[in-house]
């Protein structure tokens, strides 16, 4: 594997790290703001670990001048945030809150004069619970709700954000969430719920592009997806057929629809009796240009073949010999070097953007306060070399941002699992810069470095 400090990244690439507002806002009642589906789904019996919700999380709301000061302390270019839609609109629709709309306001100014750029998801997942007792992302007409909410949005903050992200993961809310009811909303609608959540995700997403070309024109948008790659076990024919099937329903359902307008044939044919109600122009909507395509990668998966026959889309399997976080999701960087390869020949977006990468391990704190996390130094090293090696094969990557700044509210798992670079004392809500973020300082200081020595030679 090539050093990193072999790959060029040249001078404008932009570094950054990622947050999401349920995941670490907290103030879940304070200033007008609404109940989101996590709020209902946290304080459900038995959903999440131990109990525990996003009502404080890291209380980035009210601490959020401390953690652009440890974003300045890092040396970043621009920090990845997502908008709270029931912060902004209550009841998913109707009636601004405008109190929601100065802290964003308050958040961008103060990113900005740190030197900062913005880069803003308008979905990460907290959907106004107004909504969904209409049906959620099930329901045609909740596209046209963040359509009118992004409109809100981008005509408050348009004037100095200048990168703008309409959905994040997709994926991750229709099948975990809508189909397996394991994450909010809970649903268990199997097949035709996911298929149906996603066609109107992505038509939400597509009608959110409409808007910010017509309210920000200056600005650049896209989208996040959850991109995996896939391998079959072995080369037996079986296994890779599952590994195509299992690729369709990560991968390329979502990539054709955005860079093709056509949802896969064969995954067409899979799903046949549960595929959703495709009106008029919705795949034009869907398929509007975008600037730059964002990705999400973590690991890969392996496929094999479902002896039974039953699964098409086979069944997972568990690399022998493999290294594997905190999550259970294997180390594997060769694969992130694979999946943008893969997109780059396969779809052409005009700019990439990790917009999250990055590895949940269990820290503590030692005898010296301080926490000492060599298993995420190495991951970011591994996987910050593959994306230069793909940078220096003809990707076009703009930027990484990695997940997250701060350890945060992980979902279904609570508090359990520790993403971030800095380590959250969830009890004080104390920030501790672990040994990762000293590494990413020293990574970006050496990268910013090396580009300016480059320019000056050449």
């Amino acid at each position: 594997m090539q050093n990193t400090r072999e790959c060029r990244f040249p001078g404008n690439f932009v570094w950054g790290a990622a947050t999401a507002a349920y995941q670490v806002e907290g103030a879940a009642h304070e200033d007008g703001r609404g109940e989101s589906i996590w709020d209902r789904f946290s304080n459900t019996p038995g959903k999440v670990r131990n109990g525990e919700s996003g009502e404080i999380a890291c209380d980035h709301y009210h601490r959020y001048r401390e953690d652009v000061a440890l974003m300045r302390e890092l040396g970043l270019d621009a920090y990845r945030f997502s908008i709270a839609w029931p912060r902004i609109l209550p009841m998913g629709r109707g009636a601004v809150n405008e109190k929601g709309l100065d802290f964003y306001d308050r958040l961008v100014d103060e990113l900005l004069d740190s030197g900062i750029e913005p880069f803003v998801t308008l979905y990460h997942w907290d959907l106004p619970q107004a909504l969904e007792d209409e049906g959620g992302w099930t329901n045609r007409a909740t596209a046209d709700a963040f359509a009118a909410y992004t409109h809100v949005v981008v005509r408050r903050l348009g004037d100095r954000v200048r990168h703008w992200i309409t959905l994040n993961e997709p994926w991750v809310v229709a099948w975990p969430g809508y189909a397996l009811g394991v994450l909010a909303p809970g649903r268990d609608g199997g097949e035709a719920a996911a298929l149906q959540a996603i066609h109107v995700q992505l038509l939400a997403h597509g009608k959110g592009m409409e808007v910010i070309r017509g309210a920000a024109p200056e600005a650049q948008a896209g989208i996040t997806l959850n991109l995996t790659p896939i391998y079959p076990a072995s080369e037996a024919e079986d296994d890779v057929r599952s590994a195509r099937y299992t690729d369709g329903r990560e991968n390329r359902w979502f990539l054709d629809a955005v860079f093709t307008g056509h949802y896969p044939d064969d995954m067409l044919e899979l799903w046949r009796e549960h595929v959703p109600s495709i009106e008029g122009r919705d795949m034009d909507t869907i398929s509007m240009p975008i600037d730059f395509l964002g990705i999400n990668n973590y690991s890969r998966g392996v496929v094999r073949a479902d002896p039974t026959g039953r699964n098409k889309l086979g069944l997972d399997v568990r690399p022998e010999n493999a290294k594997f976080t905190d999550t259970g999701w294997e180390v594997y960087p060769d694969g992130i070097f694979d999946l943008l390869e893969r997109v780059r020949r396969e779809y052409g977006p005009r700019r990439i953007y990790i917009t999250e990468n990055g590895a949940a391990f269990p820290d503590v704190r030692s005898h010296d306060g301080q926490v000492h996390d060599p298993e995420r130094v190495q991951y970011l090293e591994w996987y910050t070399d593959s994306i230069g090696r793909a940078l220096e094969g003809g990707v076009p990557l703009a930027g990484y941002f990695v997940w997250s700044l701060l350890d945060n509210f992980e979902w279904a798992h609570g508090y359990w699992k520790r993403f971030g670079i800095t380590y959250l004392e969830y009890s004080t809500l104390e920030r501790v810069p672990k040994a990762s973020f000293q590494w990413y300082r020293s990574f970006i200081t050496r990268r910013k470095a090396a580009a300016k020595e480059t320019q000056r030679v050449g």
